[in-house]
């Protein structure tokens, strides 16, 4: 399968942990999962950042004054994709726990979900097109070499 072009840009906000967030979300990798999920070329820019940062960015877009882990901005569908991931860290790690998934597999999993975000996939229009986008993201994630992420 012939993979689209991803321009990345990777960026880490300041926050207690940076280090380990570093070490597992490695360019290479970033690139690779990313590259899986997408249908046309992208730009696309990746900002991992702390709770305070996570919480203002969902607080002023989405009116939802609590972090959550992943949020994407879509500027540009055709003919690239162009978009900023934004990934709130402690969440991620959190919630990687809970769901006893490494933070690879989780941050995998959910740069995969933004990046069909920002090709238009959308999961809160109804419930079909939600199964539909989690069938997709289990399909990628498969051919990443990780387990179905919704499988409880």
């Amino acid at each position: 399968m012939a993979l689209n072009q991803l321009t990345l840009s990777l960026q880490f906000g300041q926050f207690d942990g940076v280090a380990e967030h570093r070490a597992v979300l490695t360019r290479s990798k970033v690139t690779r999962w990313i590259r899986h999920a997408l249908a046309v070329d992208a730009e696309i820019t990746v900002r991992i950042v702390g709770t305070e940062e996570g919480q203002n960015l969902n607080r002023e877009f989405r009116k939802k004054d609590y972090a959550t882990n992943v949020l994407t901005f879509d500027y540009q569908q055709e003919p690239t994709v162009m978009a900023d991931l934004v990934l709130c860290a402690p969440v991620v790690e959190r919630e990687a726990k809970e769901q006893n998934k490494s933070l690879e597999e989780h941050y995998a999993h959910l740069l995969v979900h933004g990046a069909l975000h920002a090709q238009g996939w959308d999961h809160e229009t109804s419930t079909e097109d939600a199964e539909e986008m989690e069938s997709y993201e289990t399909d990628i994630m498969e051919e990443l070499g990780f387990a179905d992420p919704y499988a409880a």
